[in-house]
């Protein structure tokens, strides 16, 4: 065989030595940035020396690692970035096919299919060149999965594939057998994975479909549970769920589902401009219920779990890629799900029908224990505009909650970075001290001291009888402040409960009574001092002695000397 071979025709090639090959090879196959960028300038200079000979795959393989590199870099936008890898698959697919077409053209699934590139390739690129164009994580993947296979079907085969191997051509049929099935192995598994991919999709528009109908035959204020003829579709939707739960939430976070478009709320009689305010977002209630027979139907610890990951990530994802009504029905719908495992929502005020009819619009009514340092931490790296509010929800609702001080500073450190306002989401935080100039002002920093003072109430009546009071305290409070005006006396506005301190104490009072000495004063006897009694206090009583008359009745002589004897004056 390799006497064979060494007859072969040689031709001349671009590269100086296998040396050179291996290292270009290694690096465009790196994860690090600055060795790709090398791989892609001496592959330049090949493309000098060849001219317009430079092998297909050679060019195939430099476009697509050059945008890994720009991805990397984070100096393009995420629309940017799609274009530039459609412009790459596009290419590649239509130049790897090309010299297999004949006179009459063939269909590109069929020639794909002989070179082993899988099917979903081409799909990929029929979306790019014919309809909407994919997901930048869909993108990647097809990079990613052409350069496996420009890897394995040319460069590995030109100098053997190794940095030991002989010049000769690959020619052992053994390890070619390897290679073809495991790229057999992997075509499968590729096509299984699209399959299941549709599937999905398929099953969820089949419930969109449904819902529809059922908006359009029924009144939209009274939305129906799971129906009769929709509990095949959702057992088929479960059973697929305990089969592939993580591509089916995949599946549910694409735009079109869980995160609606502008036709599907127009359709739903949902407000379009609700993300115009998304600080504290919340899913608008027919869209809601919407989904909930969906939902009430997978709402399993552990897809609940898998939910709010993947809320968190696709979340992330977007503090690259700005897109406001994203990231507000995301935001949404991790609210929602907060909520529904929150028991500081509980009414106790309402009925047992009122209970039930609220109950209708929860995904799952029994609590959950979630992961609560996952979600806090998968919730502190994805920084977006209804972050605080998210943070506020999972450290109100932890089961072991930090520290009143270390919550405090994580939801002031949370609204600086996103530039939102911290007192919006930690109403138990005090108001800074703000100069009052109108009375205005001071009505409403009178308002929120009383009701972070006193348990909150959402009756309108409860509201209305609170700023009765409000009002009235405060005209109390003026009218003393009045009376006092010009006095050393002022009257006490601070928040103390009086009824813990003793009459003629106050707080911070110390119990040693000499705290009430003052710094500088002298005694004297009550001897030294001239007591004067007026005639008219003092007369003749029975047994011929002198007394003084008190207001709580008659003191003789020798009383009044006792009490002198033992009486000092400052």
């Amino acid at each position: 065989m390799k006497k064979k071979s060494s007859e072969k025709k040689r031709h001349v090639v671009a590269w100086v030595n296998k040396a050179e090959w291996d290292q270009v090879l290694e690096y465009l196959y790196s994860k690090d940035s600055a060795l790709q960028r090398f791989a892609l300038q001496r592959i330049s200079a090949w493309k000098g020396r060849y001219a317009n000979s430079t092998p297909v795959a050679v060019e195939c393989t430099a476009d697509l690692v050059r945008c890994q590199v720009l991805d990397r870099s984070s100096q393009l936008d995420g629309d940017d970035l799609i274009l530039l890898y459609g412009a790459a698959l596009v290419r590649f697919v239509n130049l790897i096919t090309e010299r297999q077409q004949g006179r009459t053209a063939r269909p590109l699934r069929r020639l794909a299919g002989n070179l082993n590139i899988p099917e979903w390739v081409v799909d990929l690129r029929h979306d790019f060149t014919h309809r909407k164009l994919p997901t930048l994580k869909w993108c990647r993947k097809g990079c990613k999965v052409v350069l496996e296979w420009l890897q394995q079907e040319f460069w590995s085969r030109q100098l053997g594939g190794g940095p030991n191997a002989d010049w000769e051509l690959q020619s052992d049929g053994e390890e070619e057998e390897t290679d073809l099935k495991q790229q057999e192995d992997e075509l499968i598994a590729r096509q299984k994975e699209m399959e299941a991919y549709k599937k999905a999709r398929e099953l969820l528009i089949s419930f969109e479909k449904e819902q529809y109908q059922a908006v359009g035959d029924r009144e939209k204020s009274s939305w129906p549970g799971p129906f009769a003829d929709m509990s095949w579709l959702l057992g088929e939707i479960k059973q697929f769920a305990l089969e592939s739960s993580d591509l089916l939430v995949d599946v549910l976070l694409e735009d079109g589902f869980l995160v609606p478009t502008v036709e599907q709320l127009e359709t739903l009689g949902c407000d379009t401009c609700d993300t115009s305010s998304p600080i504290q977002p919340r899913v608008p209630q027919n869209f809601l219920r919407f989904w909930l027979p969906l939902l009430k139907m997978l709402n399993s610890p552990s897809f609940i779990h898998l939910l709010l990951e993947k809320l968190f990530v696709e979340l992330k994802l977007l503090t690259k890629e700005q897109n406001n009504h994203r990231t507000f029905y995301l935001s949404a719908w991790i609210s929602e799900v907060i909520c529904c495992n929150s028991n500081k929502f509980e009414y106790h005020f309402e009925t047992k029908a009122q209970r039930k009819n609220r109950m209708k619009d929860r995904i799952f009514v029994n609590r959950i224990q979630l992961r609560w340092q996952q979600l806090l931490s998968a919730c502190l790296d994805a920084p977006c505009i209804s972050t605080p509010h998210l943070l506020q929800l999972i450290l109100d609702d932890m089961e072991h909650p930090l520290p009143l001080e270390t919550r405090q500073r994580l939801l002031q450190l949370c609204s600086i970075y996103t530039q939102t306002a911290h007192s919006e989401y930690d109403p138990s935080h005090e108001q800074k001290q703000q100069p009052i100039y109108t009375l205005e002002s001071l009505q409403e920093k009178l308002q929120h001291s009383w009701r972070h003072g006193k348990p909150w109430r959402s009756t309108a009546n409860s509201e209305r009888s609170e700023s009765s009071q409000e009002y009235k305290w405060a005209d109390v409070q003026a009218e003393k402040a009045k009376v006092l005006r010009g006095s050393p006396w002022q009257v006490c506005v601070d928040k103390v409960q009086w009824k813990n301190y003793p009459l003629g104490k106050v707080p911070g009072q110390s119990d040693d009574p000499s705290c009430l000495m003052v710094e500088n004063y002298s005694t004297m006897t009550v001897f030294d001092q001239p007591v004067e009694m007026e005639s008219s206090t003092a007369r003749s009583i029975p047994g011929g002695s002198a007394a003084v008359r008190s207001a709580d009745g008659l003191w003789n002589h020798s009383d009044v000397n006792k009490l002198k004897s033992g009486l000092q004056l400052f």
